[in-house]
């Protein structure tokens, strides 16, 4: 009986243990817990943020997070949204028409989130936003950008006007039109030359990597070894990287010396690095954070490292900067709405 009564107690406390929780809110307009926006960035977004509020009384919200399993949820980003989103209580509680924007970066997920007061009927706009304003941005590693367009669509989408234009003359708006066409034709332009680049060095990269290999010992043509046969040539480290997408291996091989080549490719999007020990990318690390960073002092983050391929454990420690004092000057919280599930996801 004892023994039944340790064992109960141990499944409760490791219940609680692994129990979904979400983060308490510093201010109602951006809340960056991953440090992700510079400080003039969150403050241009803030003033967005508060213009919206002021003319229409919508509260909407931008969150960013380093990964979902912090917070005990490991899943999709939708039920997670929909509680953080009604833990804050976003959103005005008679009309519910609050908005989150959520983005969750090592996860590459993100979400807008929208009040009950809605129903369904922002759902494709905001996949729209999602698609076309947010996500190819991402995938370039322009987070800042590509919030601060995406924000912008929805404060269009929601509010009925643009930031900047709420209240502005033929004119003013006018100008303001001109300046987000300029912007985005220097968008397109850069999209394209990015797109033109990158298609150069990917087709300059599979020529150099298919290109024929020639023997250091005899002079003679080598031969490729498929992929599903190259692994009994390479090292339980060098299968592990395989596995986890993280380092890709060509193996060339001579059939007059049996000479062989080992060349390595490494991925350009993946959340391994290289171990100190084994020296592998095989390392993932988990942060957490011990101290929040307030105007007065900073904070502190903990990473946490393992090697999944030597088992190495070891975890350093991150100053997290000061915030702007700008952070804090939304006083108050949120109206106390809700969300039933409405809005977009999307993933990069």
């Amino acid at each position: 009986m004892r023994h039944l009564i340790v064992g109960f107690l141990f499944f409760i406390t490791a219940s609680f243990a692994n129990a979904q929780s979400y983060p308490d809110y510093t201010e109602v307009y951006v809340n960056d817990f991953a440090y992700l926006l510079s400080v003039e960035e969150e403050d241009a977004l803030r003033d967005k943020l508060k213009e919206l509020k002021t003319e229409t009384d919508i509260e909407f919200t931008v969150v960013i997070i380093d990964q979902m399993s912090t917070y005990g949820h490991d899943g999709p980003i939708e039920p997670f949204a929909t509680g953080l989103f009604n833990y804050w209580g976003i959103g005005n509680s008679a009309r519910n028409d609050g908005v989150m924007l959520l983005v969750s970066r090592l996860d590459r997920v993100l979400r807008i989130e929208v009040g009950a007061g809605y129903g369904d009927t922002k759902n494709d706009a905001m996949a729209a936003i999602i698609d076309d304003k947010i996500v190819p941005l991402f995938r370039d590693d322009e987070y800042e950008k590509g919030i601060n367009r995406g924000v912008d669509a929805i404060i269009r989408e929601v509010g009925g006007a643009w930031p900047g234009e709420f209240n502005a003359n033929f004119f003013e708006k006018l100008r303001n039109r001109l300046s987000f066409g300029l912007n985005a034709i220097g968008d397109w332009i850069a999209v394209f030359y990015a797109f033109a680049a990158g298609l150069l060095f990917r087709l300059y990269r599979r020529w150099k990597r298919n290109k024929p290999r020639i023997c250091p010992i005899d002079g003679t043509k080598m031969h490729r070894v498929a992929e599903l046969e190259d692994d009994k040539y390479l090292k339980d480290g060098q299968k592990l990287e395989e596995r986890l997408q993280s380092v890709d291996y060509d193996v060339w091989l001579c059939d007059q010396c049996d000479h062989r080549t080992i060349e390595s490719y490494k991925s350009w999007f993946s959340n391994y690095g290289a171990c100190r020990t084994c020296n592998y990318r095989t390392l993932e690390g988990e942060s957490t954070i011990l101290e929040s960073a307030t105007t007065s002092s900073t904070g502190l983050k903990r990473i946490d490292y393992h090697c999944k391929h030597c088992d190495d454990r070891y975890h350093t420690h991150v100053t997290i900067p000061k915030k702007s004092k700008s952070s804090s000057s939304s006083s108050g919280g949120f109206g106390g709405g809700s969300s039933s599930g409405g809005g977009a996801s999307g993933s990069w």
